[in-house]
């Protein structure tokens, strides 16, 4: 099948996908009030004592890592819609039509982007209220949009392969809370790297979570002041690295959850 088939197969896919978010509306609502009340919680009640006093500054370095750690855990849903798909037999029906496989996971992959769109537009309206400001260019934070959907795109491919090995939504969700949760928080997420025990500050500097925080907090223009220069290639060159990620995340996972696509859909 051509790769113009594959896509306008993808295209119908991810258009289901939308439509029932617009018809279980609560799946959009309660996916975007979570970042909402971490910006609110660390803004309010943790960033007088972890930001030093500074709340307004606490605020422009949080802010980044509010986004990439919501994108990363948005991209759950790519896992969690794809094992409920199976153990309803969905995606037995879409086996019977005559469309591209591979379209499947393309259109879940696609739609969960626009999803994660959707929330990092309300997340930032949230950020805009509590004071955080983008002080860079356009195109520079249009960059640091696209670097941090991206990852989640990439991030989505992993938990389809997931989707397609565990037997129900539940098995997702606890699987990749206990993967994700620590890196996300052994990152510079929410504290600066230097504040963290010697023994984890190498792997968080190394660690992808970081680096696109990082990223997103130079594109942002949010990078405090005073804050020290990092040792770390993998913290000079943020962007580099963090899209050498994306790229191996994606040539592996790929293939790997189609394959694994074609055995589920087999049984």
């Amino acid at each position: 099948m051509s790769i113009p088939y594959v896509f306008a197969d993808a295209a119908v896919v991810a258009k289901r996908n939308l439509i029932k978010i617009k018809r279980v509306p609560d799946l959009l609502v309660f996916t975007t009030l979570q970042p909402i009340m971490f910006v609110l919680l660390f803004s309010f009640v943790f960033g007088g004592a972890i930001g030093g006093g500074n709340g307004q500054s606490y605020r422009e370095f949080l802010m980044a890592g509010i986004f990439a750690q919501t994108v990363i855990f948005g991209a759950t849903i790519t896992g969690a819609g794809l094992a409920d798909d199976v153990k309803k037999g969905i995606i037995d029906r879409f086996r019977s039509l005559p469309m591209a496989p591979s379209a499947v996971l393309a259109g879940r992959t696609i739609s969960d982007v626009i999803n994660n769109v959707l929330v990092l537009i309300v997340m930032s309206l949230t950020g805009l209220l509590v004071g955080w400001r983008i002080r860079s260019s356009v195109l520079e934070a249009i960059g640091g949009f696209a670097l941090l959907l991206g990852f989640a795109y990439a991030i989505s491919w992993i938990m389809a392969w997931i989707g397609m090995l565990v037997p129900s939504p539940e098995v997702v969700n606890n699987a990749a809370f206990i993967v994700i949760f620590p890196l996300t928080f052994v990152a510079n997420t929410f504290v600066p790297l230097n504040t963290l025990p010697s023994v984890l500050q190498t792997f968080a500097a190394w660690n992808p979570v970081s680096t696109v925080t990082q990223a997103a907090r130079e594109l942002f223009g949010n990078i405090p002041p005073n804050a020290p220069e990092p040792e770390q290639w993998s913290l000079q060159n943020p962007a580099l690295y963090t899209s050498i990620w994306i790229v191996i995340i994606l040539a592996i996972f790929i293939p790997v959850a189609n394959a694994q696509f074609r055995k589920s859909a087999s049984r």
